[in-house]
């Protein structure tokens, strides 16, 4: 996937049908700098100086690009282009599929979040908008949601403090992908490996989950990671 250097922050994309749509680069190259939601809470010094050995670990990967994509997946013509420009073909549901540093996880039955590092992004998006044709929907979130890893041998046992979904291998197999609630607000959930596991957050409950993985972690020794 092309990685070029973007300086407009803003551009006019005319999409296969003809429809000029305003598309803006949510992080363009200035020198106004973005800060993830949880940059308070200062992960690199908590990692650094804080505990290092556990039974859970959090690490944030933020600033990365999120956008959600709705369209007919049985619209053969939308489901090419999907694959051919991200590399890798819709995931059916419940379910994400991984290229390189790009990931698609399914959300609903008409919706995928991609997952991608953000200087990306904007090209993607682009691409994605000139080569789709009749009913679907891109919209860039970046701004709006980080994404989370949570490791460790005592990993399943905060899960299963925090969310009323089932996380037992038995089934919540690894690459599974599911819409959920956590505590009290929504999340995307995968299941990343055998003791690693991704939330996908909005923005205005990173705060609010964050404190709560530190309670609800107690117990295990919770550890940051970088």
């Amino acid at each position: 996937m092309p990685n070029p250097v973007i300086d407009n922050n803003a551009k006019n994309t005319a999409c296969s049908d003809g429809v000029m749509v305003a598309q803006m680069d949510q992080r363009p190259k200035v020198t106004v700098g973005a800060q993830s939601p949880l940059a308070h809470a200062d992960f690199a010094n908590q990692a650094k100086h804080g505990r290092q050995q556990g039974g859970v670990y959090l690490q944030e990967h933020k600033l990365l690009g999120h956008m959600v994509l709705r369209g007919n997946r049985d619209d053969i013509d939308f489901s090419h282009a999907i694959a051919s420009i991200l590399g890798v073909p819709l995931p059916p549901a419940l379910t994400r599929h991984e290229n390189g540093e790009l990931s698609i996880r399914w959300i609903s039955p008409d919706e995928w979040l991609v997952i991608l590092p953000d200087e990306q992004t904007f090209a993607l998006e682009a691409r994605l908008r000139e080569a789709l044709t009749g009913h679907f929907s891109i919209v860039n979130v970046s701004g709006a949601q980080t994404l989370l890893t949570l490791s460790g041998s005592d990993a399943r046992s905060v899960l299963q403090k925090s969310t009323g979904y089932d996380v037992h291998p038995s089934n919540f197999a690894i690459g599974k992908s599911v819409t959920t609630t956590f505590a009290k607000t929504q999340c995307v959930l995968c299941r990343h490996d055998e003791d690693s596991w991704q939330i996908v957050v909005r923005r205005s409950f990173a705060d609010y989950l964050w404190l709560w993985l530190q309670d609800a972690s107690a117990e295990f020794c919770l550890v940051i990671r970088q």
